[in-house]
């Protein structure tokens, strides 16, 4: 029995609270869906607050409590994850609202809210791409924002998912055999990525996809694909006199200089 009593006051406490929210939103009285909007709010009910805000945002438009509740408003959709909602709703904040002193952290949270939506780097990196660009240019608006750390902070996390998808494609052309693939896919990494901890081995594989290349070539292209071979293999020594594979491709470029050599001889080149 006394289960039951808990149960049923349970119940009717949640009814209650329901036919209140109920009769606030179909009030049609702006004034009172606003503040209880913001009380649901304060209480971290972010589904109703926003249910309340979405119904008053048209009428505040241009008024003085319109810059507050868009505001509030796209902060809802943060806290109820939804983060592609919250960085659009933030970042139209933004735009409208130039002057206002949320503008700021408006901008910031745009941005963080793509970061969320990053994912692995082995999918699509749309959100990656769209958070950095809105750091950037959160860090172009707000040069003496304290934040800015923060923003490159994020960055580096950002660009550093995007060097892995980089070399993931590079290697997975390299595994199907598809060298030639490889070596331009590699070679747009370190392009785009000078600093990346994993040049070393990114050099190490456009040597290596370059003579397997070469060496999968007809005989007329030999002589010129070994000799780019032998040059990226220069590199590679060049700028890691010391490193892990500097061994192998010492004999990697050892054995691009006897076939080719081998190629030229068969054309007549020699």
């Amino acid at each position: 029995m006394k289960n039951a009593f808990w149960l049923l006051l349970i119940f009717f406490s949640f009814s209650a609270c329901k036919s209140e929210y109920e009769r606030i939103r179909t009030s049609g009285d702006t004034n009172l869906i606003l503040k209880k909007a913001y009380e649901y709010y304060d209480k971290s009910d972010y589904q109703r607050a926003q249910g309340l805000f979405d119904l008053v945002l048209n009428s505040l438009r241009g008024g003085k409590d319109a810059e507050k509740a868009y505001f509030y408003h796209a902060y809802t959709y943060y806290h109820l994850k939804q983060y592609t909602l919250a960085a659009y709703y933030f970042k139209n904040f933004t735009n409208t609202f130039t002057t206002s002193s949320y503008r700021e952290e408006a901008a910031f949270m745009s941005a963080y809210s793509n970061y969320l939506l990053s994912p692995s780097f082995r999918l699509d990196q749309s959100s990656t791409r769209q958070a950095i660009e809105d750091f950037q240019l959160f860090a172009n608006l707000f040069p003496n924002s304290k934040r800015v750390a923060d923003c490159n902070k994020y960055i580096d996390i950002l660009r550093r998912k995007l060097e892995q998808k980089a070399f993931a494609e590079g290697e997975l052309y390299f595994n199907l055999r598809q060298y030639r693939s490889s070596v331009i896919s590699f070679e747009n990494l370190l392009r785009d990525y000078p600093e990346s901890p994993d040049v070393e081995r990114v050099r190490y594989l456009i040597a290596k996809a370059s003579l397997l290349l070469s060496q999968n070539s007809i005989l007329e292209k030999k002589p010129e694909r070994y000799q780019e071979t032998i040059n990226r293999c220069n590199d590679f020594i060049e700028k890691h006199p010391s490193g892990k594979y500097t061994k192998e491709v010492r004999q990697m470029r050892q054995t691009a200089e006897r076939e080719m050599r081998a190629a030229r001889k068969q054309l007549g080149l020699s």
